[in-house]
């Protein structure tokens, strides 16, 4: 069968650098971080006592005090955002046909402030069973996507996907290929988190992942830098409304890139490190491309996992390397978490809309935080440094891999008119 063109028509985001999306971009492109101090809790006894929250968020200003009994803050989130995507996209609600809109909304953790909350309140107590009615339903990791069905009578394809922070990158590449396939017009896709909290952070914490950079916590996500030290904890969602070209063209809507291709694989090496000569990532960018039907040298800028973690930035450049050979000398690189942080489950759409404006304003968002070359890293390559750089952008690969040997990449083109 012929498979349909796939396009992008609405963006929606709420991070660690702005509540908006253009709030987001506006901080990307002048190099802002957004770490601070942890407010969500007492931090004090914590070996990291800092995160990329998001900020001035009021969730009464968004939802119902009753409606808020049965949203984590992750879904609040999630919500928040695909909002603005949906409105953002232009698209009728009263005419669309809902059986053909669908959801594909994942996070990599879900609800674990309201799982530690419901657990704290059960082992305070005398051991009598008082849990709200909503806990599991506010905990469990698809409900986002459930709660986005619900309140806009999406009828379609309704699931969450759960790959460690490869995870929105898989739901939007699942919506595409549903799309391609003719299964659906529309789809509403990307994912959320919200695990800045004694658990997440106590947790990450006790696996020596996060950085415990408290004297500098401004500039403590310093990917490719000799001196990182682990990434940062970031919370937040990404919405990206994906369509079928034709049904786009028919209604006039804007469109921002096309997907061109996709790729998956897995490390098959250790729970939480990646593979050391990063054939993972290689595997990934090689399946991409080739869903793609492109060459290497027709990519451009590389939106890269780059957590800032020692290990795992040593090995994503290792498979680019393999996979853009002397072609990886002409590409901008950039680590958008140096400035976000880490948004876990959230990354890979937070990271595809980053990818989407740098293709559609010829701005690449730059590597903030470097100061020490790494000798383990060929620093030939342009990393995008510490500042935007203008170039044209016709093709963005965004990179997203996950605890587990989870590994996903995404394409987009831009579009020409």
């Amino acid at each position: 069968m012929e498979l349909k063109r796939v396009v992008v028509t609405g963006l929606g985001a709420i991070t660690p650098l702005g509540n908006t999306v253009n709030d987001f971009w506006e901080a990307l492109k002048n190099g802002v971080s957004g770490s601070d101090l942890i407010t969500h809790f007492d931090a004090g006894k914590f070996k990291t006592k800092f995160g990329c929250e998001v900020k001035n968020f009021d969730p009464k200003a968004h939802f119902e005090r009753k409606e808020l009994r049965k949203l984590d803050r992750y879904s609040q989130y999630a919500l928040v955002a695909t909002n603005e995507a949906i409105a953002d996209s232009g698209i009728d609600l009263e005419k669309v046909n809902k059986d053909r809109v669908g959801v594909i909304y994942g996070s990599g953790i879900g609800g674990l402030e309201t799982f530690m909350d419901e657990a704290m309140h059960y082992c305070r107590g005398d051991g009598t069973p008082r849990f709200s009615p909503f806990f599991i339903p506010k905990m469990i990791s698809d409900i986002a996507a459930g709660h986005i069905s619900i309140r806009y009578g999406f009828r379609g394809p309704n699931f969450g996907t759960v790959s460690a922070c490869a995870t929105s990158t898989n739901a939007i590449l699942d919506a595409y290929n549903y799309i391609r396939l003719d299964k659906a017009d529309v789809f509403v896709s990307g994912g959320s988190e919200a695990s800045i909290n004694p658990a997440g952070v106590g947790g990450f914490n006790a696996m020596q992942a996060i950085s415990t950079n408290n004297e500098n916590y401004k500039t403590a996500s310093k990917p490719f830098d000799a001196n990182r030290d682990g990434f940062v904890m970031g919370e937040g969602a990404g919405t990206l409304i994906l369509e079928e070209y034709n049904h786009a063209i028919k209604r006039g809507a804007k469109i921002y890139a096309e997907v061109t291709g996709g790729g998956m694989s897995a490390d098959a090496y250790h729970l939480t490190a990646p593979h050391p000569e990063g054939l993972g990532a290689a595997l990934v960018m090689k399946n991409a491309l080739e869903d793609a039907g492109m060459n290497p040298e027709e990519v451009d800028y590389i939106n890269v996992h780059g957590t800032a973690t020692p290990r795992g930035d040593i090995s994503e450049i290792l498979g680019i390397l393999k996979v853009f050979g002397e072609h990886s000398y002409k590409l901008n690189i950039s680590a958008t978490k140096s400035m976000t942080g880490h948004l876990l489950g959230a990354a890979g759409a937070a990271e595809a809309i980053a990818s989407l404006f740098a293709l559609e304003y010829g701005i690449i968002p730059p590597t903030i935080n470097h100061t020490t070359y790494d000798p383990e890293i060929d620093n030939k390559l342009n990393f995008t440094l510490n500042k935007a750089q203008k170039r044209e952008v016709s093709v963005v690969l965004s990179n997203t891999f996950g605890f587990g040997g989870h590994n996903a990449s995404i394409i987009l083109k831009k579009h020409i008119v």
